[in-house]
């Protein structure tokens, strides 16, 4: 997408991991940079990843190519001088062309029982957290669990694990796909269990959430990466 000599944008594409969790993992964006920065890394480079995407999530990851250049965008980062917007796929038409979700976030087990660690939710003693969503485009289309959707415009006013897939859900309008704030959390659960069948093929519509990092701004400079072909082709692009 974009690369100078201090930094790099790229387009992860779908269920890339975007680093190692665990010995023996998949190949994953890191070490695909790594292959690709070898001469850089061999005259005493040093890759950062600034910015990190869920597994499932595909778009934009900013990476750093020098100690220098990580420590300027991670002041950046914590600034909040980065302007990042994302396109998601949800279920439903929302009353509003524009909106905005104004809710706390934290985690569900810190509360409540919750047989997913890492799941989230609103909650009064959670982090400050807000997102703007737009309506870009409305549509239809006849599924098993619905016919009407929308594509959504989301931007990040804070940036906490998770937030655009649950303020989506607590709207009403869960991201397409979605494994653990879509219409059943245990759908998360047998995915574990037995990977990705038919059934919740039928029950998610997509095999990951329909969420895409498409807009990176900083200073006087905004990128801009295309929907993937999944997206595009639920679109009925």
């Amino acid at each position: 997408m974009h690369e100078n000599d201090d930094f790099m944008l790229v387009d992860k594409p779908p269920h890339l991991l975007v680093h190692p969790s665990a010995p023996g993992n998949t190949p994953t964006l890191l070490d695909g940079l790594e292959a690709l920065c070898a001469y850089e890394l061999a005259c005493g480079g040093e890759i950062s990843l600034i910015n990190r995407l869920d597994r499932e999530t595909s778009g934009l990851v900013l990476i750093a190519k020098h100690k220098g250049s990580a420590r300027e965008l991670g002041i950046a980062m914590e600034k909040r001088e980065f302007r990042k917007s994302y396109h998601a796929i949800v279920s439903g038409w929302p009353e509003e062309d524009e909106f905005l979700v104004d809710a706390p976030l934290l985690r569900k087990g810190a509360v409540t029982p919750s047989p997913i660690w890492v799941k989230r939710m609103v909650h009064k003693e959670g982090k400050a957290s807000r997102t703007r969503f737009e309506v870009e485009r409305r549509f239809e289309k006849a599924t098993s669990n619905g016919d009407r959707f929308a594509l959504l415009r989301c931007h990040l006013e804070t940036g906490r694990m998770h937030q655009i897939r649950v303020h989506a859900a607590y709207a009403g309008h869960s991201i397409v796909g979605d494994k653990v704030y879509g219409p059943d959390e245990q759908c998360y659960l047998d995915f574990i269990e037995t990977g990705w069948t038919e059934p919740l093929q039928k029950q998610l519509l997509m095999n990951r959430q329909a969420l895409h990092a498409s807009g990176f701004g900083w200073r006087d400079k905004d990128w801009v990466c295309p929907l993937p072909e999944d997206m595009k082709s639920f679109l009925g692009q």
